[in-house]
């Protein structure tokens, strides 16, 4: 996860989230070489460009051609999904929304063709939640949500998509505080120890004022993972009765 949200005065560290650009600091090298091997499809024994260092080893230009070959090919539904799902990937690690929004392209293609796929409703919905969070766009979230339910109907236990379905209410503009706490339970009920979900459930009940529930849930997030980032900086809202916005 780990670049999405700054929530409570600090960069929350949203470790374990599904994607999007809160990935690019869990995603190892063998997700790198597996875009590479997508995008780098060519006989053994030809010459790559030479990379930059810290180009991650993809160029621009072998991105830019795959791109245009998944354009070329628009019904090849198995060529969608998998490119759409590298490029999204790789996107996260670069940190960048350009690429992110031709990611949510193709994927929105793979989705026309294959409505059913899960991995693929997912990395949509991810996609569209980060576009939501950089350009600070309602659109964008509401986007995300629906793609997440569509997800949910598929797969209806999963606490991480069921957090960042949440996430999507607590973000909005104006926010459903609400319905982001009904919606952190379900997540809670199907893994209680997830973190995020625990965490900004407990930054909800802050917003809302309400320090009674704040506490408890805090104290569940002390117990998930003592270390987590966001944890002195919601207790001294606790502390303090007072809520720090979203900076």
């Amino acid at each position: 996860m780990n670049l999405r949200v700054v929530i409570v005065g600090i960069i929350a560290a949203l470790a374990g989230a599904t994607g999007g650009f809160v990935l690019a600091n869990n995603l190892n090298r063998a997700t790198i070489n597996a875009l590479k091997a997508q995008i780098d499809n060519r006989q053994s024994g030809s010459q790559s460009n030479p990379q930059a260092p810290g180009d991650l080893g993809v160029s621009d230009e072998e991105i830019k051609a795959k791109i245009a070959e998944a354009d070329a090919n628009p019904t090849d539904v198995s060529f969608q999904k998998s490119l759409g799902r590298g490029l999204y990937r790789f996107a996260a690690m670069k940190r960048d929304a350009a690429l992110v929004e031709e990611a949510k392209r193709i994927l929105e293609r793979a989705t026309a063709l294959d409505p059913k796929d899960f991995d693929v409703l997912v990395d949509l919905g991810n996609a569209n939640f980060d576009i939501g969070f950089f350009k600070k766009d309602t659109v964008a979230f509401k986007k995300a949500r629906e793609h997440y339910q569509a997800a949910l109907v598929l797969k209806p236990n999963e606490a991480d998509v069921l957090t960042e379905y949440a996430l999507t209410y607590y973000l909005d503009e104006p926010a459903d505080l609400k319905k982001t706490i009904v919606e952190f339970e379900k997540a809670l009920k199907q893994d209680p120890k997830q973190e995020r979900a625990l965490q900004f459930l407990t930054s909800t009940y802050i917003r809302q004022g309400d320090f009674t529930n704040a506490t408890k849930t805090i104290e569940l997030l002390k117990a998930a993972n003592p270390k987590n980032d966001s944890i002195a900086n919601l207790q001294t809202q606790i502390d303090t009765r007072t809520y720090t916005p979203t900076q």
